[in-house]
């Protein structure tokens, strides 16, 4: 087998498996929350820490991982999971979920990690494929996990889904244990201030970034914002419960599995990240903004469908853009800002969404999240065009490590 081949297979499964015990309780989160008296707010809330965690873990395990190498951080975080959706299992009160959340989402800071861990083993012009390999592990995660988690929850109680994360979170860390070998040598490890929150501004200074990370900041604000305000609607509209919402996420998790790990590697090639960009931003904001038109639970399946379409055509493509941007020996560090700006939108979103539903309408709440993902369209038309041969042009960028600004 091709070693390299044989690497991103298992870093595909260990994500894959860390997505399936995420995706276990997706579903049912909504409705716990609301058990405990949370609201619109509430709910958004408690999505919101969990991106505050990510955030604070990006900042963190992305230049960790440039000092220590991927591997041990990989292997930290799939423990820390574990103990997360411990205390998700038991939550007997809003504040214990929301510290499950905590925890929990700290631990998702391992995915700038196991990012920088295929762009060690892939070369520019394969980095965005390569990132497709992630989407499809969230994808099929996305898929299986909201299924594995209503049985769970159907047959063994409320407790079930998060012990069964528990089950698949330890699973992980004997695989990757074994399996998962060291992707950075030595001599490309840095070490560099780890609390330093420096290296967002490096990154939203270089010209060549700016817009980017402006797009990644105001798609997961909208995206986010969206996840909040669907359920709370849908329950209201259509009396959605988790039975409903297992369906959605699993229509979203097998459209990624599909685009990401099949059509998007063809389509790449053809049209370049920025061409899917800007395609996969605009096409979000308007499955975002007509939901408050849909009337039927059809409809609304459909129109989830566009969205995970366009999501899974932007989210790779704006990673292998971060990446090939990045030089090698900043990968894991230019990544973990690019996802602790992202998580930064996703900790906003959520509770902005969330009040905005509880004060204004659910309408408002779309239209809110639709707006602010055209100005990321918008801001995406002012993305430099990328090439992964010679330059052309002054304008264009290659796949080599650009210039610093």
């Amino acid at each position: 087998m091709n070693p390299k081949r044989g690497r991103l297979g298992v870093i595909f499964l260990t994500i894959l498996v860390d997505l399936i015990g995420f995706g276990i309780i997706l579903p049912i989160l909504p409705y716990y929350a609301q058990r405990f008296g949370a609201e619109g707010l509430g709910y958004g809330a408690v999505l919101g820490v969990f991106s505050l965690m990510q955030f604070v873990a990006t900042a963190l395990l992305g230049k960790l991982s440039d000092r220590i190498g991927r591997r041990p951080i990989i292997l930290a975080t799939t423990l820390i999971n574990a103990a997360g959706y411990t205390l998700f299992a038991f939550a007997g009160s809003y504040e214990v979920l929301f510290l499950a959340r905590v925890v929990s989402g700290f631990a998702g800071g391992n995915i700038s990690a196991a990012q920088a861990y295929i762009a060690d083993i892939t070369s520019p012009s394969e980095r965005s494929r390569g990132m497709g390999i992630i989407g499809a592990a969230f994808g099929i995660g996305f898929s299986i996990g909201p299924a594995i988690g209503g049985f769970a929850a159907h047959w063994g109680g409320p407790a079930a889904p998060g012990l069964v994360a528990v089950g698949l979170s330890l699973a992980n860390f004997v695989s990757a244990y074994f399996i998962l070998s060291e992707s950075l040598s030595a001599e490309h490890r840095v070490a560099r201030p780890l609390f330093d929150l420096g290296h967002l501004g490096e990154a939203v200074a270089r010209p060549l970034l700016r817009p980017l990370m402006a797009v990644w900041a105001l798609v997961t604000f909208a995206f986010s914002g969206y996840t909040v305000a669907l359920p709370l609607h849908a329950g209201v509209a259509f009396g959605w419960q988790e039975r409903e919402l297992g369906i959605l996420f699993t229509i979203i998790g097998i459209t990624a599995a599909v685009v990401q790990g099949y059509l998007f590697g063809k389509l790449v090639r053809r049209t370049g990240e920025r061409a899917l960009v800007i395609a996969g931003t605009f096409g979000m904001a308007v499955a975002i903004g007509v939901v408050p038109l849909v009337g039927t639970s059809g409809g609304l399946y459909f129109w989830t469908f566009l969205l995970a379409l366009a999501n899974s055509l932007f989210a790779p493509a704006a990673t292998g853009l971060v990446s090939v941007y990045a030089d090698l020996r900043e990968q894991g560090t230019v990544l973990g800002a690019a996802q602790a700006i992202g998580a930064l939108g996703r900790m906003a979103g959520p509770p902005v969404v969330g009040a905005v539903y509880d004060g204004w309408s659910g309408t408002g709440a779309f239209v809110a999240a639709g707006g602010v993902m055209l100005a990321a369209g918008l801001t995406g038309l002012t993305l430099a065009p990328v090439t992964h041969v010679a330059p052309t042009g002054p304008g264009s960028v290659t796949g080599a490590p650009p210039p610093e600004s």
